[in-house]
């Protein structure tokens, strides 16, 4: 549970980062399909906050790729 936990933390600070620090990647994230559960009630486990958590990070990295290498 304490792990669960931390990658709610986790998911939160990075969420909260990207909110504050990048407002249009943050609108788009809702309609990311990497952030998007599948199933209507989806099953929430520490295995697919950590898959969620990581997608958060590929798309920031990306964004952050993305325009710096067009600057």
């Amino acid at each position: 549970m304490k792990q669960l936990h931390k990658i709610l933390n986790e998911i939160t600070a990075l969420t909260l980062n990207i909110e504050t620090n990048y407002p249009e990647l943050y609108r788009s994230l809702d309609e990311n399909p990497l952030t998007l559960p599948v199933s209507q009630h989806p099953h929430m486990d520490k295995v697919v906050m950590q898959e969620y958590l990581e997608s958060l990070k590929q798309i920031l990295n990306h964004y952050l790729e993305e325009h710096i290498s067009s600057k």
